[in-house]
């Protein structure tokens, strides 16, 4: 076999390597194109009647959404679960607070840690076996790199990979959260001006959120996902007072959890609730001027840094540097 291959090599003008891999290309390619077209190549009717279902299924999850309550693990998913139930919390809470809020969410999650944490440390087993056994497919510089890799290394290697694999699915989700919190952050003032023109102008408060949350769609999707789903559950029959509540929680935003308690102060005391969002909207004004000012006043304090980090080394070469090179040359 080898050597058919090394003639047909040689007749082409080709290194045995470079044919090799091309093959290995050419027959994983032919099996991607004979995998997709047996997946794709369905019945028209069948098309049709997946299209209607998945329509309908995004019609009721548009439509009236009482969450759904969150799957408990089974059987070897448990082993990998906190097992403490604040830690739990914590984490479903985070998926939330990232806009990940499916009842399978902290499962799939959980599956894509473990899986991330077992492919990466394959991965480099199977390199490490390829290069061994399959050097010629290999550069040279990389067979000779891998074969000084000890029992040792290659276990601290393996041990760092499931750390990052198992971890770092969790660095994303944070990251998502606090990227979240920064939108809804920016987007809330506007939709609270918004929600209080709507008030002022004679909207009932539902009304006035639904109005809202439809207007920012396409500008803050984030606020916007939230106040409608309020307003959906609010028509489910949940109520109000848990609905806000649990949208302060998704959110994790302090305006949001400010804006629910003065809703629901409003509407328990039976106050204007114009008067109350204008009022909420001045003082919301008034903080982001604060925390506009804030930020100018702790400029000069990191411009100090990065300038004395800068200008104090070129300063003590300019006064050192002249005696040292005297003291050298004496």
């Amino acid at each position: 076999m080898l050597n058919s291959i090394e003639t047909l090599a040689q007749s082409y003008g080709l290194s045995t390597q470079v044919l090799l891999l091309a093959g290995i290309a050419g027959g994983s390619l032919l099996l991607f194109v004979g995998v997709a077209s047996m997946l794709t190549h369905r019945d028209p009717a069948s098309v049709r009647l997946a299209a209607t279902h998945e329509a309908r299924k995004r019609s009721r999850k548009d439509r009236g959404i009482l969450k759904t309550p969150a799957e408990e693990a089974k059987g070897i998913m448990k082993s990998f679960l906190p097992k403490d139930l604040a830690q739990r919390t914590k984490l479903h809470r985070e998926l939330a607070q990232a806009g990940r809020t499916g009842p399978h969410a902290l499962r799939n999650f959980t599956l894509v840690r473990i899986v991330l944490g077992l492919v990466l440390p394959l991965w480099l087993l199977l390199i490490v076996f390829a290069s061994q056994n399959f050097g010629f497919l290999f550069p040279e510089r990389f067979v000779t790199w891998v074969a000084g890799y000890s029992s040792m290394s290659i276990f601290q290697s393996l041990s760092i990979l499931v750390a990052i694999g198992y971890w770092l699915p969790l660095i994303w989700l944070r990251s998502r959260v606090s990227e979240r919190k920064q939108r809804i952050t920016e987007s809330f003032p506007n939709a609270l001006d918004l929600m209080q023109i709507s008030v002022e102008a004679g909207l009932g408060f539902d009304i006035a959120m639904t109005r809202v949350g439809n207007e920012l769609a396409e500008i803050a999707p984030d606020i916007a996902f939230e106040f409608l789903t309020v307003q959906q559950q609010v028509q489910a029959g949940r109520p109000r007072q848990n609905a806000m509540r649990d949208m302060a929680e998704k959110t994790g935003v302090d305006v949001v959890n400010s804006f629910a308690n003065v809703v629901h102060q409003s509407i328990h005391f039976g106050t204007s609730m114009s008067e109350a969002l204008t009022t909420y909207a001045a003082e919301m004004r008034l903080y982001r001027e604060l925390k506009a000012q804030e930020m100018a006043n702790k400029l000069p304090v990191k411009l100090s840094g990065v300038m004395a980090a800068l200008m104090l080394p070129a300063l003590i070469i300019i006064t050192v540097g002249p005696v040292v090179i005297r003291y050298s040359n004496m």
